[in-house]
């Protein structure tokens, strides 16, 4: 299929859904990744839709938020889930552990429950998170990674950064993904992978923050082995096979149920 008719297609299936995925689409039109992606960000460069980490939205869903970009647009997609998944991560670390905390929407609803508990000492990539935690006056101790700022993402990344981290020790790294296979946890960004596997370096447990939609779905760069996975925090129990194939890599399923206490 030319690339002008299938834009066309991936249009008419957002006046549709109002949302697709890239792996989605790569499947239904059989073409790789890159070429998908490569469609998106010529239909996003003419102002018909609006791309956002691993797919696009029709831009009539957006209208509301003419000034936010793809990142605040992934802030406020499944709040509900993601802030039932933070509340009950918050829960599982006591006074005085040391968390490494990633870049994410997942991540920085995790910061702000975690600011309500005291005595946390975290390294993050993350301004945000960062700002979040050191004016909570709840006694955390917080370490920025400094290096080259990603703008779109709001985060640091590259050599400098995971250099950084790589100076540092923790007990926890508390991370979002982009996927959940049976086999890895995975991600979209290579950037993003780079960071988290050097969390994970020097981490004793990793603890992964992930909604139902990621449980399942491939992504393009595996983060890690499920076996490197203590436990996966998310809101609803995955299908049966996904719950073996964690059960077997020995990683603790955690579910939050939305609108519960998280405690």
């Amino acid at each position: 299929m030319k690339p002008a008719a299938r834009q066309q297609e991936i249009l008419k299936l957002l006046e549709e859904s109002g949302e697709v995925m890239v792996e989605d689409l790569a499947e239904r039109f059989t073409a790789s990744r890159e070429t998908i992606r490569r469609d998106l960000s010529e239909l996003d460069a003419g102002g018909h839709i609006r791309k956002f980490h691993g797919g696009a939205r029709a831009v009539k869903i957006d209208h509301a938020l003419p000034d936010e970009g793809a990142f605040d647009a992934r802030m406020k997609d499944r709040l509900t889930e993601k802030m039932a998944i933070a509340k009950k991560a918050a829960s599982l670390f006591s006074e005085g552990s040391t968390l490494f905390i990633d870049t994410g929407s997942t991540t920085i609803a995790f910061a702000r429950a975690l600011a309500k508990r005291r005595g946390m000492t975290v390294i993050t990539n993350s301004p945000q998170i960062s700002q979040i935690l050191a004016q909570a006056d709840m006694r955390h101790r917080v370490y920025l990674a400094g290096g080259e700022v990603a703008a779109e993402g709001r985060e640091i990344l590259g050599a400098i950064a995971t250099g950084q981290i790589a100076g540092f020790s923790a007990e926890h790294a508390v991370l979002t993904v982009g996927a959940v296979t049976a086999a890895a946890i995975m991600d979209y960004d290579q950037r993003e992978t780079e960071m988290a596997r050097a969390m994970i370096a020097q981490a004793q447990g990793v603890t992964v923050l992930a909604d139902h939609s990621k449980i399942g779905r491939p992504a393009v760069f595996e983060v890690a082995q499920l076996a490197k996975v203590a436990r996966i925090v998310t809101d609803r129990l995955p299908e049966p096979a996904m719950v073996a194939a964690l059960s077997a890599a020995g990683v603790e399923v955690v579910v939050a149920e939305p609108g519960g206490t998280g405690g």
